[in-house]
């Protein structure tokens, strides 16, 4: 079961310039939230997110995928990303 926090977790990995195939540890995507949420808040990261969601997609249907993995997981996953 993913929580309300895996979910701000994820959100703020989405904005952030990590990617797959950075295969990013679980501390560097721990670091990459925090700068995030930092630098944006939760409203701003969430703000984010349905701005990419709105203009592409598929694509953050995809990165946003990978993002719930790897903040519920503590890994990198590129199982299902393109």
């Amino acid at each position: 079961m993913v929580s309300a926090v895996d979910d701000l977790r994820a959100e703020a990995l989405f904005c952030s310039d990590l990617q797959p195939s950075d295969r990013p540890s679980r501390e560097a995507i721990d670091q990459a939230v925090t700068a995030m949420l930092l630098a944006y808040a939760t409203e701003g990261c969430a703000g984010h997110v349905a701005q990419e969601f709105g203009d592409h997609p598929e694509q953050a249907a995809t990165r946003m995928r990978w993002c719930m993995t790897a903040v519920v997981y503590g890994v990198f996953a590129i199982a299902g990303t393109r």
